[in-house]
């Protein structure tokens, strides 16, 4: 989900500048909590990826890391968090305690704060070192489900973004607060299935009827595609206003440099998630599939599940997401 802030992080005699991406610093914060203990596995693939124990047999939507740990939301309002134990439900409900489904994660900037966005208009913001949970849901009275969320800024002063299934964008622009916010709908008002930032309001947004979203200032969007794709589009991964990967049915992938979109096909399969940084990363989707991108190549990944997969977040330990509780793990060495 959003990659809205940038570190500086300063090395070699001549002072070079590297910049990270949100995503990498939130992996550095977290890699001594997140890399310590693996949990207890099932099974294990050739490629490395491990099975492995979870407290529930839900279905998992979405999956992030945090300042502490990695999180994930799944049905009945349930939100796990990745301990040195092993996976652990520390929130059971979700944001109104109806157990509203929950599909879609993103982190504040500092990765302070979880918000967490699901059907009947559920949103909710949860502090990952307090346990505190606020409720942020049907904003305006609107509850429509909530498919996915983006959020910048950091912990208590964010701007938020919530994609619903009738094609509008809602934000706020002063933490999701009661009365601040507005919506727009982009397109025809297919349900949009994913949305994400790379700055504070620059980022873009997918729909069901192919289409493509772009915002420089998070109020107004913009089509930049795609013409043809003949696809349903699940995946979205927004690194900057030229870097931007789609992916979709039959193993669709999509890249965007800023001028045309390059498609690739690996296989037949849904893939329902994606997440690059570079020239490296993963997506994964049915039957629980996974592609690994390194060096600017996709290839299969061995799995020892065949559930569907939802979700995957890059970092120390990369982590898929999926039906029936399904969780894989595998160490990164990059």
């Amino acid at each position: 989900m959003g990659d809205g802030f940038y570190a500086i992080l300063v090395t070699s005699a001549e002072c070079a500048m590297t910049r990270l991406t949100r995503r990498s610093t939130l992996q550095l914060a977290g890699a001594s909590l997140v890399a310590a203990t693996v949990p207890a596995a099932a099974s294990a693939s050739e490629d490395g990826w491990t099975t492995v124990e979870t407290p529930i047999d839900s279905t998992l939507h979405d999956v992030a890391y945090t300042a502490t740990n990695a999180h994930a939301v799944a049905e009945g309002g349930t939100v796990l968090e990745r301990t040195d134990a092993g996976w652990e439900v520390v929130l059971q409900g979700g944001p109104t305690g109806n157990g509203n489904d929950l599909y879609g994660v993103d982190t504040t900037d500092d990765g302070e704060r979880l918000w967490i966005v699901g059907a009947s208009g559920a949103i909710g913001e949860y502090d990952v070192t307090t346990g505190n949970l606020v409720d942020r849901s049907a904003p305006n009275d609107y509850t429509a489900n909530f498919n996915d969320i983006a959020v910048t800024g950091p912990a208590g002063d964010a701007d938020v973004y919530v994609a619903d299934d009738s094609g509008a964008i809602h934000y706020s622009f002063q933490n999701g607060e009661e009365g601040t916010w507005e919506y727009v709908v982009p397109g025809s008002g297919s349900s949009l299935k994913a949305i994400e930032f790379f700055d504070d309001r620059a980022g873009h947004a997918i729909d069901t009827n192919g289409r493509v979203y772009a915002t420089d200032d998070g109020v107004t969007w913009n089509p930049i595609g795609i013409e043809d794709a003949d696809v349903t589009f699940y995946g979205l991964d927004s690194d900057a206003a030229d870097d931007v990967t789609v992916s979709g049915g039959n193993a669709s992938i999509f890249e965007y440099d800023g001028s045309q979109w390059v498609p690739e096909s690996l296989g037949d399969a849904d893939l329902f998630d994606i997440e690059t940084d570079g020239d490296e990363g993963y997506t994964v989707g049915s039957g629980g599939v996974i592609f690994e991108l390194d060096g600017g190549e996709w290839s299969l990944n061995q799995t020892p599940v065949g559930e569907n997969l939802q979700a995957v977040a890059d970092g120390p330990v990369a982590i898929a997401v999926g039906s029936g509780g399904t969780v894989l793990e595998r160490s990164n060495s990059h």
